[in-house]
């Protein structure tokens, strides 16, 4: 059995001490790189949610504001509870025209807001999102 030597007694603390604080900053990074993922799938989700809600055919036509109602009723369901700007062009119209539903949606920073922009003295923005979907009505 080896001796271990007086002078290398604490160096895995001190490797942990440096390497730890990295470490937990690329967890909480892939954490909120995921929770980013899943916010703007949300959106592309309810943006066809409310795209697919106007075109099918109706009597009468769903208007804009009825299609705005479901994609941010889509939203609330999804955990997506700030505010989201919902724009419908087209809604009402003939078979074969156009619908455009756009979703814009601020996604702020919710796991490392802090540590990060901290770091970064506050220079972080909030990312803004947007997710459309084009679709003819039938």
């Amino acid at each position: 059995m080896r001796k271990v030597d007086q002078r290398q007694q604490g160096a895995s603390a001190v490797e942990f001490a440096v390497i730890a604080p990295l470490f937990i900053a690329l967890l909480l990074s892939i954490v909120e790189f995921g929770m980013i993922l899943y916010t703007k799938g949300m959106m592309t989700h309810a943006a066809r949610e409310g795209a697919r809600y106007g075109v099918v055919f109706s009597t009468p036509r769903r208007t804009a504001g009825e299609i705005e109602t479901e994609v941010k009723k889509y939203l609330n369901l999804s955990g997506l509870t700030s505010p989201a700007t919902v724009t419908v062009t087209g809604a009402g119209g003939n078979p074969g025209d156009i619908l455009d539903v756009k979703v814009s949606y601020t996604y702020s920073f919710l796991v490392l807001p802090s540590d990060i922009n901290n770091f970064t003295a506050g220079t972080l923005p909030d990312l803004n999102l947007t997710a459309e979907t084009v679709m003819r009505m039938e």
